[in-house]
């Protein structure tokens, strides 16, 4: 019997496949826009100029200032830029530090967004967005923050590097985890869940083996989205609270950590949950979800210790303190010594321990 429930799908027109990024100008027509302010990070400035300058008199400028977690002082760069630009949208261009951007600059302004990512984060289609001032990430939900086109191209996504890509995709797989057990899920979100958590599966062991497969590109970028818009749909837990709370106070590479911490808090709640997590242990073929996640994550060559991507260990119990100080809802009560017993495993680079000790 399924139960009551609501759901609302995201509004975002999406436009997917290879050559997508070739239908911006015509995409900036429908929004009945005419000078858009294109996005990036330092790194992909040269990329960001080669589409402005496909845009014809539909170009107001670049700017090529986007960094990790969205630091308030450089999106008040920006919003400047778009005012003195006379910018009346913005087109993003790369991964989850541009699209965040994008979005903060959305929400500050009203100005419509066209996305189009570069990597497998999916915030491109969730209302949420992580910010940092002060040496603290906060996030906020609001529609305004949602890009009003999406185009994946998955060819844009063919010269990432296989370790770029790796974590990228761990990181939307947690999305679909965590969507698997939110509060406020449904069967819809579920659905969508274990669909896109099955996509990402499949498609990194490829993207390992061969970079430049298109199909594993395009199976990459199908889950992204799913993952991502599933996220939009329900709530975050444990996982996504300690990812933030090391990204914003230690500095910690965003998608890393995700890679990193996804098998020791899926194994955390699996603890409570076992049974809404079985999607994912199917998809993995393992009894033991938590367990799987970290062969999985080894066998397609991710990091698995903080202490190998700059987290110092006098931080730990810091980040435990955070954690529990001020936690999202989570399936499974949120214990500070069980906490620092996760955060030291992931620390090591230790595996979970098994669910029948948990």
């Amino acid at each position: 019997m399924i139960e009551p429930f609501d759901y609302a799908g995201s509004p975002a027109r999406i436009v997917f496949g290879n050559g997508g990024i070739a239908r911006v100008g015509t995409l900036i027509d429908d929004l009945g826009c005419r000078r858009a302010l294109v996005l990036s990070t330092p790194g992909r400035k040269a990329d960001a100029e080669d589409l402005a300058a496909t845009l014809g008199g539909r170009y107001a400028g670049v700017f090529a200032g986007a960094v990790m977690h969205t630091p308030v002082e450089v999106t008040e760069g920006a919003v400047e830029t778009a005012r003195k630009s006379g910018a009346d949208c913005l087109v993003a261009l790369g991964g989850g530090s541009t699209v965040g951007l994008g979005k903060a600059i959305a929400w500050r302004t009203g100005l419509p967004q066209i996305a189009i990512p570069t990597t497998y984060a999916g915030s491109e289609v969730t209302p949420i967005l992580g910010q940092t001032e002060n040496g603290e990430k906060t996030t906020l939900t609001d529609p305004k923050l949602l890009p009003k086109i999406v185009v994946y191209d998955p060819e844009l996504t063919t010269g990432l590097p296989a370790d770029v890509s790796v974590v990228s995709g761990l990181n939307a797989l947690a999305h679909a985890a965590e969507a698997l057990y939110a509060r406020d899920r449904n069967p819809v979100s579920s659905l969508m869940a274990a669909e896109g958590a099955r996509a990402i599966l499949r498609a990194l062991p490829a993207i390992r083996a061969a970079p430049s497969d298109p199909s594993a590109r395009g199976d990459a970028l199908y889950g992204a989205y799913l993952c991502g818009t599933v996220l939009g749909s329900v709530g975050m837990a444990l996982h996504h609270k300690l990812c933030h709370t090391l990204g914003g106070a230690f500095g910690l590479p965003h998608a890393e950590t995700h890679a990193i911490l996804l098998p020791h808090t899926i194994a955390y709640n699996a603890a409570a949950v076992p049974d809404l997590l079985s999607p994912l242990a199917d998809a993995l073929d393992s009894d033991d979800v938590g367990q799987g996640l970290y062969a999985f994550a080894e066998s397609v060559g991710a990091p698995r210790a903080l202490e190998d991507i700059g987290m110092p260990e006098d931080g730990l119990v810091r980040a435990a303190d955070l954690a529990v100080a001020n936690p999202y809802w989570n399936p499974r009560k949120i214990e500070r010594r069980a906490i620092c017993d996760l955060l030291e495993d992931a620390f090591r680079g230790d595996a979970p321990p098994p669910r029948s000790s948990g």
